[in-house]
């Protein structure tokens, strides 16, 4: 039997129902660890919670509504997980906000919105890792680990994508 990589580890994934985090979360479960869903939309964080009950006999996954832009949320969340699992060993940042005018094409987005977008999400990084920062050196102990896309450094290969659409654009159309 193989040893589990992050047994009784509990990490805590921001954007923890979404594309990425909730493939996250199966990998630390798969791995013996106790994966906590951290996320602003509670419908899709429970459904997860629901789907991980019936994959994984022992998997072991929790949830908490957070909205990585409040301070007092992501204090919240700590204090949440330390008091039910009595430590926290790492925090995921893959978290996405977007204001209500996300989505708009390049020529038709304002800057504000440019602007609010981006304070949004390295912000929320920004702030979740602060946080998560100060409670791991009275903890003793941790890990941080920032997610970014690939696409910020070259340039995006739709075809990848095959027919999904994103943004108004179908993705396996070339521009």
């Amino acid at each position: 039997m193989t040893d589990l990589l992050l047994k009784d580890k509990v990490i805590i994934v921001t954007g923890g129902s979404g594309l990425i985090g909730k493939n996250l979360i199966r990998a630390i479960i798969e791995n013996g660890g106790i994966g906590i869903i951290a996320d602003i939309n509670e419908k899709a964080s429970k459904d997860e919670i629901n789907k991980i009950k019936s994959e994984f006999k022992d998997g072991k996954a929790d949830y908490f509504k957070l909205d990585i832009v409040s301070e007092k949320s992501v204090t919240n969340m700590i204090k949440f997980v330390k008091k039910k699992y009595g430590k926290i060993d790492g925090v995921v940042n893959s978290a996405y906000p977007r204001n209500k005018h996300f989505g708009k094409g390049f020529e038709d987005t304002a800057y504000e919105d440019f602007c609010e977008n981006i304070n949004l999400q390295l912000g929320g990084y920004f702030l979740v890792s602060q946080q998560c920062g100060i409670f791991f050196r009275k903890q003793g102990y941790g890990n941080i680990i920032n997610l970014s896309s690939i696409y910020g450094v070259i340039a995006p290969r739709f075809e990848i994508y095959g027919n999904a659409e994103f943004h108004g654009i179908k993705m396996g159309v070339p521009v």
